[in-house]
C-alpha cells in the first residue's frame, strides 16, 4: 500500500531521517515506536506527502507520491496530526462529515453514502452521543476522538496517525487502538505512532522501532521487543516479560538500578 525507499530529510545541518526503507502493507497495523526527537514525526509527515524528503521516494499504491494531486491523494490515505485546531465553530457530526470531501467527487457516492459513513465512524470512536455539541466545547479527549472519527469516515486503504491516543484514558486507548487493529484486518494499511510500548505489544501486527532518524528494528511485537533494544533505545533500564493472560510481550521499567546508585548530597551553599 505504502512504500519508501531510501529516504531521509534534513533540515540544515540537522539529519532528522535517515536512509528508511519501509512497507506497509493491506492487513498490516504497523505500530512506529522511539523515544522523543527520534524522527517518528518527520517519518510520517515524509509518508503522508506534507514533507518532501530530501533523498529517496514514497510510492502509494505503486504510484510516486509527488505525482498525485492533492485531491486523489485524500482519497487512498488519510491522516491524524496532534496539531489540530481545537477552537473549531462547528458541531461534531459537521466536523466528522468533512472526511467525506474527497468523495464529493465520485458519481457513484450519494449523501445516504456520507450519512452511514459518518454515523459508523461516531459509532466506531463512542462518539455518537456527542454529534451535535460544538468541537470547541468538548475536552482534549474527546476532541481527539472526534478528529479521529473524522479519519474513520474518510475511509481510506491507508491510515497514517501520530499519536492517535495520547490524549485517551485508559478504557479509550484500549478501544481506539483496537479499533485500529480492527481495520487493518479489513484489509486497510494502518501505520500508528504510539508512545505506549505496552499498546503496541498488545494490538500491533508489527513494530518499528526509530531511533536518532534511523530504522533499528522492524519485526512483531514478540520480535523486536526485548530487554537490550529497548533499554538501549531509551536509555533506561527495561524489561520485557511474558504478559501473564494476553499472548503478547509485557513490557516494565526496571528502576532496581536506582537502589544500588548512591545518593550524593547537594553541596551547601557558602554563607
Amino acid at each position: 500500500m505504502i512504500e519508501a525507499t531510501g529516504i531521509g530529510y534534513r533540515v540544515e545541518k540537522a539529519t532528522l531521517v535517515a536512509g528508511v526503507n519501509l512497507r506497509v502493507q493491506p492487513g498490516e497495523f504497523l505500530v512506529v515506536v522511539g523515544p522523543n526527537g527520534a524522527g517518528k514525526t518527520t517519518l510520517l509527515r515524509l509518508l503522508a506527502g506534507d514533507l518532501r524528503p530530501s533523498e529517496g521516494q514514497v510510492r502509494v499504491n505503486g504510484e510516486q507520491l509527488d505525482r498525485y494531486t492533492y485531491d486523489d491523494l485524500a482519497l487512498q490515505r488519510s491522516v491524524f496530526i496532534q496539531q489540530m485546531e481545537r477552537d473549531i465553530p462547528f458541531t461534531v457530526e459537521a466536523v466528522v462529515a468533512m472526511g467525506r470531501h474527497p468523495h464529493r467527487r465520485d458519481p457513484d457516492n450519494s449523501s445516504a453514502a456520507d450519512e452511514e459513513a459518518v454515523a459508523k465512524a461516531l459509532a466506531r470512536t463512542e462518539t455518537s452521543h456527542l454529534a451535535g455539541r460544538v468541537f470547541a466545547t468538548l475536552s482534549r479527549g474527546e476532541q481527539t476522538r472526534v478528529t479521529l472519527a473524522r479519519v474513520f469516515a474518510q475511509d481510506t486503504p491507508l491510515l497514517l496517525l501520530d499519536e492517535p491516543t495520547t490524549s485517551l484514558d485508559v478504557g479509550h486507548e484500549e478501544r481506539i487502538t483496537a479499533e485500529l487493529r480492527s481495520l487493518a484486518a479489513r484489509d486497510r494499511a494502518v501505520l500508528a505512532v504510539l508512545h505506549d510500548l505496552n499498546a503496541a505489544a498488545r494490538h500491533a501486527t508489527r513494530v518499528v522501532v526509530i531511533a536518532n532518524g534511523a530504522l533499528c528494528a522492524d519485526g512483531t511485537p514478540s520480535e523486536v521487543f526485548n530487554d537490550n533494544l529497548l533499554s538501549k533505545v531509551y536509555d533506561q533500564p527495561i524489561r520485557v516479560v511474558k504478559h501473564p493472560f494476553r499472548d503478547c510481550p509485557l513490557v516494565l521499567v526496571d528502576d532496581r538500578w536506582r537502589e544500588t546508585r548512591p545518593v550524593v548530597a547537594p553541596e551547601s551553599k557558602a554563607r
